[in-house]
């Protein structure tokens, strides 16, 4: 198992874009949590096979219709068996 942080960038709050994270991740089978941050990026924390990793990664720089992403930031970090996605 694989895990990341992923940082975005661009108009993303506001925009359904946690929601639209949380729905990706639950058609990848993906755990972990999607959070607006004070500075008006949103974080994605997200934990499962790397392959499915790439892809979120993918979908996460497109975003959701109403979004408009500019950079996403990915770093990787420790697995700490994230097995269901969540809003915070």
């Amino acid at each position: 198992m694989s895990a990341c942080c992923f940082l975005v960038k661009g108009r993303v709050q506001g925009v359904g874009y946690r929601y639209f994270a949380l729905r990706e991740a639950h058609a990848l089978g993906l755990g972990g949590f999607a959070r607006n941050l004070p500075d008006g990026d949103v974080e994605v924390v997200a934990e499962g096979a790397p392959e499915a990793l790439e892809i979120f990664a993918g979908r996460l720089a497109e975003g959701p219709f109403a979004a408009t992403v500019t950079a996403v930031e990915r770093t990787a970090r420790t697995a700490q068996g994230l097995t269901s996605f969540s809003i915070r």
